[in-house]
Order: structure tokens, then sequence, then C-alpha cells
């Protein structure tokens, strides 16, 4: 799979079919799924873009590192929407009874989500989930927090502890377990899915302004997010963009 540097972050040239059928199909496969929070954070913090980097696939998640790739390397790069990711894989999954599990999040959003993945795909290999103590990333990959996972094996791990997090913890697991699991960092997509929070609109999302739905859901932690990095995004893009 190719990839392009956007910022300085390398952003795979790739599809959500691509990604879901590659999920299914491979082992120990990571997966950053990377907005312009993202690369704004690595472009700051040289030890969180080298981690960054070695995930197998880094996803163009958001509007603008999509819009970013097409721009500076005139190429046809979409959107690889995280939550469109989780649903394709899930659905192909069905076919050869892929094991899934979830990690993260807490009981009552994961259970919720759990119920409503089922009315999608009764027939859904779930092969458990579990919700940890608020904790730092190397705390949550002692084996007291790991126990079901590691003996469930499953074939794809969904992670949903946030940006950098979410990233850190399934770096430091799988350089400290060999269970060759997949595993994709998928932040708010337990929310969206279990319908505690909800996603933009289509096209709102398609016109990249997904980032103000969000926002005006919440605007105390997402704030600084979107109205500070934001504007740092475009600052370093046009630096890039005039570089080239």
């Amino acid at each position: 799979m190719d990839s392009v540097q956007i910022l300085k972050t390398d952003i795979s040239v790739t599809n959500i079919d691509e990604v879901s059928r590659i999920l299914i199909g491979e082992k120990e496969v990571l997966i950053a799924i990377c907005n312009a929070n993202t690369l704004v954070q690595c472009y700051k913090n040289v030890k969180l873009n080298k981690l960054i980097n070695s995930f197998t696939i880094k996803c163009p998640d958001g509007f603008p590192v999509a819009k970013s790739s097409r721009l500076l390397y005139k190429n046809n790069q979409k959107r690889v929407d995280g939550y469109k990711l989780f649903l394709k894989t899930l659905e192909f999954g069905l076919s050869n009874n892929t094991s899934h599990y979830f990690y993260g999040n807490n009981e009552f959003v994961t259970k919720k989500m759990i119920k409503e993945i089922k009315k999608l795909y009764p027939s859904v290999n779930i092969a458990g989930y579990f919700c940890p103590p608020v904790l730092n990333y190397d705390q949550l990959t002692q084996k007291e927090y790991l126990s079901d996972l590691i003996v469930r094996k499953p074939d794809i791990v969904w992670v949903s502890l946030g940006f950098p997090k979410q990233e850190q913890f399934i770096n430091l697991f799988n350089k400290n377990y060999n269970i060759k699991s997949n595993m994709v960092g998928v932040g708010a997509v337990f929310e969206w899915m279990a319908g505690t929070k909800y996603k933009a609109p289509e096209w709102l999302a398609n016109i990249g302004f997904e980032w103000i739905f969000r926002l005006f859901q919440e605007p105390r932690r997402l704030l600084r997010r979107y109205l500070v990095d934001n504007f740092f995004f475009i600052i370093y893009f046009i630096k890039q963009y005039l570089s080239k």
C-alpha cells in the first residue's frame, strides 16, 4: 500500500473496502485513524509521530487530511471514515466468522453499542469486551486489565480510549503480547454506534464541516482541538504546499 507524507506523517493511500479486507484477511495489522488533530499533534511531537508512522495503515479520516492528499499529490484520495470502516469490517467479517473484541470506553456505552451491532448483524461474532478504569496507557497494558482479551485471542480488537492514548496503548500492547490480533483505534465510534453521541450528517462531513457539529456537542472538550489545531493544520499545510 502506497503512502504520502502530509505535514510529517505518512498517510496511506487507500479506501474503506481495501482496509476492511486487510483487517479480515491479515494478522497483526495496526491501524491509526488520522484527522487534522492527529497530524498537528504528530507535527509537534517527534516521538508521537514516530509511533503513528510505525502503524501498518494510517487512514485519512478527516476531510482536511483527504483533501490535502489530493492537493499535494494529485491523487483521488477520499475520506476513510473510521465509523464507516467499523461498519464495513463488521459486515465483511460475517462470511468467515471474524471475531471482534471491544476495549475501552464504559459499560453503558459498550453494552448499548453491542446491542445495536446485533440488531444490524445478528450473526456477528463478538468475542468479548472490557471497559478498563481510567489509567495511563502503560498501566492498561498490565495483565490484570488484559487477561480476558489475551485468553480470547480475537481477530480484531477495536480500541476506544481517545487519541493519542489508544494508539499508545495499541503500540505497547502489540510489543508486549503475542496474540496476533489486528488492532484499530476508533475514538468516538463506540458512542456513535451506541447513539450516546451523534455523528455529523454525511453532507456536512463531505464539505469539511463535521468539526462544527462535534464542537457544538462537546464545546469544552473539543474547543482547543478544532479552533487551535485546525488553524495550525492550515498553516503547516500551506508551508508544505509552498515548499513543493
